[in-house]
């Protein structure tokens, strides 16, 4: 791969982040705090919570549209893009470290294993997935902090350089890697994820190539094409999401401040016991609901970046 690829390719990504990030956050808000083990929301005027395995009966979780209303009547509108900034921050280096690194490995792999195999599809995400966590995920940590950090209308919100400087005080530089190891365990929907996206998007090229064999020029991607990619990201993120769910609430669990999740497998044992099974699965509708559009969004912004600067 040229110098020149690798940068557009960069480029592609970070766009592609950048602008599902912006149109997905309240969602993401929502999700963060379905999953949280501190789920304090307002029912008929009085506050319900369910702290850390305490010894009230645990309630329902509300839907995504009613507790998207409670955030907006008890913190307002505001609070629904907490952690927009370090979100900002790190999706664009994050995105276009993964797409950077995944051609990369992509194109390595074609010459050792069977070219575009899922093997290759498949390690090669890996490998892209463990760089981009590696090396992004500070900035994730503090975006979650940021997102649980509810407060009532009126009252003083953190700041991210306040947030920083406060995990930094209580838990030292580790504090800055807690939830590292869920992360790791999600590559496996990554790696889910890009072999379905993979599998589709050549079965789209077979079939337009079929439909114009007799044509002897390339013939140029219409607007049917992106809406093709948008489909396929959207399905293989569904299955990859459901199959590997789990690790975003135990990530949220061990991100959480003053948390007694320690560890992967620990925070694995500990949610079941206590709250069910169920609750390793809260917020996967709002999940869905925000990671659909915003994978079609991203990946249909890079293709379309990617085919725009390497005309």
């Amino acid at each position: 791969m040229s110098k020149r690829d690798t940068v557009v390719h960069l480029f592609a990504g970070g766009c592609g982040g950048t602008v599902g990030a912006i149109l997905t956050c309240p969602l993401e808000v929502v999700k963060t705090r379905l999953q949280s083990s501190s789920l304090s929301y307002y029912v008929s005027g009085v506050q319900l919570s369910a702290v850390n395995g305490a010894s009230v009966a645990p309630m329902p979780a509300p839907g995504p549209l009613h507790f998207l209303k409670l955030i907006l009547e008890k913190e307002g509108p505001r609070s629904l893009f907490r952690g927009l900034g370090p979100n900002l921050v790190g999706v664009a280096p994050s995105r276009a470290i993964y797409f950077a690194a995944y051609s990369t490995a992509k194109e390595k792999l074609n010459g050792v294993l069977e070219p575009d195999s899922t093997q290759v599809h498949m390690v090669s995400a890996g490998m892209a997935g463990f760089t981009a966590i590696t090396a992004t995920n500070p900035i994730w940590l503090i975006k979650t902090r940021l997102q649980l950090d509810a407060r009532n209308r009126g009252e003083r919100r953190m700041s991210t350089l306040e947030c920083v400087r406060r995990v930094y005080q209580l838990d030292g530089l580790r504090g800055f890697y807690r939830g590292m190891s869920a992360s790791y365990a999600g590559i496996s929907e990554t790696v889910v994820h890009f072999v379905i996206y993979e599998s589709i998007k050549r079965r789209l090229l077979e079939a337009k190539m079929t439909q114009n064999m007799d044509e002897e020029e390339e013939v140029p991607k219409v607007a049917s094409d992106f809406v093709g990619m948008m489909l396929a990201a959207a399905t293989s993120k569904t299955c990859a999401t459901t199959i590997a769910y789990p690790h975003e609430v135990i990530r949220t669990r061990l991100r959480e401040e003053g948390t007694k999740y320690k560890s992967f497998f620990q925070t694995l044992r500990t949610v079941p016991r206590e709250e069910g099974y169920a609750a390793l699965y809260r917020g996967l509708t709002t999940h869905l609901v925000r990671q659909i559009p915003n994978t079609a969004i991203m990946m249909c912004t890079y293709e379309l970046v990617v085919y725009l600067l390497s005309g």
